[in-house]
């Protein structure tokens, strides 16, 4: 398992992470000012998904992630974070 100390510029990474404590609608998404529907607050709770790792802070242990469902970016702290993967070297399925 990769963690957060490990990861080196240049290569691509993605992680499951959680954001807590945020409002989420009725579907479980980012809801309130995050969200793109007009849907209501339904609950607030803690967001689970995966992303991409954009950026690394060693000195805050603070990710930023582009989360691969709603395509927004987030910060998160290395411990709300798990399941660190290299994908540079993973082959492109698409071509």
């Amino acid at each position: 398992m990769i963690s957060p100390t490990d990861i080196q510029p240049g290569k691509s990474y993605t992680c499951t992470f959680t954001v807590p404590c945020i409002p989420l609608d009725e579907f479980g998404r980012p809801g309130g000012m995050m969200s793109m529907a007009d849907l209501p607050i339904a609950r607030v709770d803690d967001y689970t998904s995966t992303g991409d790792i954009v950026a690394r802070d060693l000195s805050t242990k603070l990710f930023e992630v582009q989360d691969h469902k709603s395509n927004r970016k987030f910060v998160v702290e290395f411990g709300n974070t798990d399941n660190i993967e290299d994908v540079t070297d993973v082959e492109d399925v698409c071509n």
